[in-house]
């Protein structure tokens, strides 16, 4: 039994030689130096914003226009009719226009075009449009 409590004392020891040793050299700061340190850091755009890890962060250029100056410049601009719509515009107006054109073809027509189609094996399968976009 001896022998076991001796291999256990060996190993404790062992595992906190590391520990005290790691303490010791840590401690040449004290927590208000690391504190004032990061603090400095901060205000000077040192450190990284959470979650973004070692990446260096560039700041943006300041605008020269007050916050008053560009609403006010957006208020007049959509009095005028200048702004865009969110989105992909052109499509947007030509999938409307397309909507509105009445169509030329009859029914009958639409259907003999399909079924002549579908006879030469042109139809995509159903759920396989995503597909045929893709390539």
């Amino acid at each position: 039994m001896s022998i076991k409590v001796a291999v256990l004392a060996v190993a404790l020891a062992a595992l906190a030689a590391p520990l005290a040793s790691a303490q010791s050299v840590s401690s040449g700061s004290s927590r208000a130096d690391v504190k004032a340190q990061t603090r400095a850091a901060q205000e000077a755009g040192q450190l990284p914003p959470a979650g973004e890890g070692l990446r260096r962060v560039e700041s943006q250029p300041r605008s020269a226009k007050t916050r008053q100056e560009r609403k006010a410049e957006a208020l007049a601009a959509r009095k005028a009719g200048e702004l865009r719509r969110a989105g992909i515009e052109p499509e947007w107006k030509q999938a409307r226009e397309l909507a509105r054109t009445p169509s030329t073809t009859t029914r009958g027509d639409r259907k003999s075009t399909t079924r002549a189609a579908a006879r030469a094996g042109q139809l995509t399968p159903a759920g396989e449009a995503g597909e045929a976009r893709r390539r």
